[in-house]
């Protein structure tokens, strides 16, 4: 299979789509919300919020195993941005019926792209505490204030 177009740019295909949304956690359920008009907005529940906080509601991510798609030590050190990314690449792989193609995955055919400038809300209120609370030699060295 040819991997450059004419002019020499390589050539991309995608063949899976992932989806982790506040309306469902897989494309189907998505898709079946979308179309219903169901909204994705509710009270908050991943933080209480305080009275100074304007608004109570937010469009969170419902129902989401990180264990359905990583073992328990890697959802565990983890942030909640990541293990989304980590499952709705699973997903991707499983749509495009490569599931059982991949193993081992072959670092030049097969990848996905995640960027983060900082990283997890939850890894910069955790780390931000552990430094005022323990100092800064307690802090991750892989966190990025």
């Amino acid at each position: 299979m040819e991997t450059r177009t004419a002019d020499g740019r390589h050539r991309v295909v995608i063949t899976g789509v992932g989806m982790m949304t506040p309306l469902g956690n897989d494309v189907d359920a998505t898709w079946d919300a979308l179309l219903a008009g169901t909204s994705g907005a509710a009270p908050i529940t991943q933080f209480e919020p305080t009275e100074d906080f304007a608004t109570r509601f937010a469009c969170e991510v419902k129902g989401f195993d990180p264990e359905q798609y990583m073992d328990r030590k890697e959802a565990r050190r983890a942030d909640r941005f990541a293990q989304f990314a980590m499952a709705v690449a699973v997903q991707a792989v499983q749509d495009a019926g490569l599931a059982d193609d991949l193993a081992p995955a072959d670092p030049d055919r097969v990848g996905v792209i995640l960027g983060s400038g900082i990283g997890g809300i939850a890894t910069f209120e955790e780390q931000t505490r552990v430094m005022l609370e323990r100092g800064p030699n307690r802090v991750s060295p892989f966190f990025v204030p």
